[in-house]
């Protein structure tokens, strides 16, 4: 009996297996990893038209403020800017649990998430927001 030669198929000389979901199957997605993708295409929009100003920006997320942001105001903040540390965070749930948005249905859900990005990149630079993003602001 010949030898059998090492093959990248499966033992039963098939090719090479898909992944377990499979190539028709989308991947799970949660609301977590959601609201990161829009908030990080927000940020790098943002850093690409401001480079100057927020290049050097640390954008991240949390999921709640700290008690004593939180604390010290009648609102849960949406976002909270360290201007000596040159860092933005962005806080998903105020942002999904609490929308401030006229229909509740993701792409108005996606405007808020962005406009907190948008809103919080202006605070740091001491700019209006729509100037900071005046085409995304369209639909604001």
């Amino acid at each position: 009996m010949p030898a059998r030669q090492h093959s990248r198929g499966s033992r039963h000389g098939r090719e090479v297996r898909s992944s377990l979901a499979g190539p028709v199957l989308p991947f799970l997605s949660s609301r977590e990893t959601r609201f990161e993708d829009i908030a990080a295409d927000a940020a790098d929009y943002v850093q690409a038209l401001w480079p100057a100003e927020l290049g050097d920006v640390h954008f991240q997320w949390a999921d709640m403020p700290p008690r004593a942001l939180a604390g010290r105001i009648d609102e849960v903040p949406e976002w909270a800017v360290d201007a000596q540390r040159r860092t933005i965070t962005i806080f998903r749930l105020p942002l999904q649990r609490l929308p401030r948005v006229h229909i509740d249905d993701a792409w108005h859900r996606q405007i808020a998430i962005e406009g907190a990005v948008f809103r919080a990149a202006a605070e740091l630079i001491g700019r209006d927001p729509w100037e900071v993003a005046p085409d995304r602001w369209r639909h604001h």
